[in-house]
């Protein structure tokens, strides 16, 4: 029986998508952070806010898209596959785990302050993946 994952998030992008390579075989590849809050009252009602942070790779022509269009802070929503978590030590010591997200599509949910008009013109509204790649990341 064939299995499928699909994970959701919406939240701001961390940093400029400009980081833009290709594999060797000839594939575009890109990456960018998206940081994603959820905010709460505790019992005592004190506002409380946990941060996750999400590594998005986006491949091929959504790899162009992003490079050419996600800029820090915009609110984008990403739909993709969660890659397996990788454990790191943290600065302060602490174990963490980064969260991989490969996109299969990227909707800008807003623009970046200043970015009135651009020389390439408008932003999409949205990019989707087209043929995937099983490769890992070359960076």
């Amino acid at each position: 029986m064939p299995s499928f994952q699909q994970t959701i998030i919406i939240g701001h992008v961390g940093s400029d998508c400009d980081n833009m390579r290709y594999t060797p075989e000839g594939k575009a590849v890109a990456g960018f952070s998206v940081a994603v809050s959820k905010r709460w009252k505790d019992q005592a009602g004190a506002q409380q806010e946990r941060t996750t942070w999400y590594r998005v790779n986006a491949w091929e022509k959504l790899a162009e898209t992003c490079a050419q269009y996600v800029k820090k802070g915009m609110l984008v929503q990403v739909e993709g596959e969660m890659q397996e978590p990788k454990p790191y030590q943290a600065r302060d010591g602490s174990y963490r785990a980064s969260l991989d997200l490969r996109a299969r599509s990227v909707l800008f949910l807003s623009r970046v302050e200043g970015e009135g008009s651009r020389e390439d013109g408008p932003a999409p509204q949205s990019a989707s993946a087209g043929a995937s790649s099983e490769e890992d990341i070359p960076f």
